[in-house]
């Protein structure tokens, strides 16, 4: 994340369309409740657009955001009541110096996946453990890698088509290329949407990390934090051999 990484326009632009249709139902309540759960400050890395951000103040959390990319953000501004827009910060979790501390910190939907050297990994952890309360829990989920995927990449496949707005079509076709020696995905997403008329493309590519169970274990030992549990799914069931996710809960 100490590396430039800015979402394009056109990505901030769709991304509730996009991800309220193919993610809400799988994580949007575990983190809501999670967030009212926490009676106290809670800092939400990643906020984007403020799926979770959003709908949390509205319920009356007192919550607070970062995010590495501006276009996100203002995506989110835009959403907000201009008193509330000082709780939203543009800056990398690596090495962001804020003001206050947090009862409960999170990085949801892969956050973690961007961040991809050990050594701004470590930064990241030990800066999350400088931000929070005595007692204080840091909960992030990342994707279970799937071996099959992993060996064969994915090629054009279709994962978001439908409407942006009444009569105006949108699709979303995405590509990854695994680097197995580095526990790299070169991701390339690719846009096409209707305006104006026409058709109109765009595309875009970055890396994103993929993490196996132990290792993130010796991450968290490594780190200032202290490994409570990791779960295999938002119900907080065990992981087991059909787990598709990770998610880890730490404390201070």
């Amino acid at each position: 994340m100490a590396n430039t990484f800015e979402y394009p326009d056109t990505l901030a632009r769709f991304y509730d369309v996009i991800y309220h249709s193919i993610r809400d139902h799988v994580d949007s309540d575990f983190f809501l409740n999670t967030i009212r759960e926490a009676k106290g400050p809670v800092l939400e890395i990643g906020v984007g657009t403020g799926r979770f951000f959003a709908s949390a103040l509205q319920k009356g959390a007192d919550i607070y955001g970062i995010d590495i990319s501006k276009s996100m953000v203002e995506v989110l501004k835009k959403k907000l009541n201009p008193e509330y827009h000082s709780r939203v910060t543009v800056g990398d979790a690596c090495y962001m110096k804020l003001k206050k501390k947090f009862n409960l910190i999170i990085a949801p939907f892969r956050v973690f996946s961007h961040v991809t050297t050990v050594e701004e990994q470590l930064v990241f952890l030990n800066n999350v453990w400088g931000h929070l309360n005595e007692g204080g829990k840091f909960i992030f989920d990342l994707f279970v890698p799937d071996p099959g995927l992993l060996h064969k990449g994915v090629d054009n496949v279709v994962d978001f088509e439908g409407e942006y707005e009444p009569g105006k079509k949108l699709r979303r076709i995405s590509s990854s290329v695994p680097d197995i020696v580095n526990q790299l995905l070169d991701v390339t997403m690719r846009f096409e949407w209707q305006e104006n008329d026409q058709w109109n493309t765009e595309s875009w590519s970055f890396k994103m990390r993929f993490y196996f169970r132990y290792e993130l274990e010796h991450l968290i030992r490594l780190s200032k934090l202290k490994l409570l549990n990791i779960y295999g799914d938002y119900a907080m069931n065990g992981l087991n051999r059909n787990s598709k996710e990770f998610i880890l809960v730490c404390g201070k």
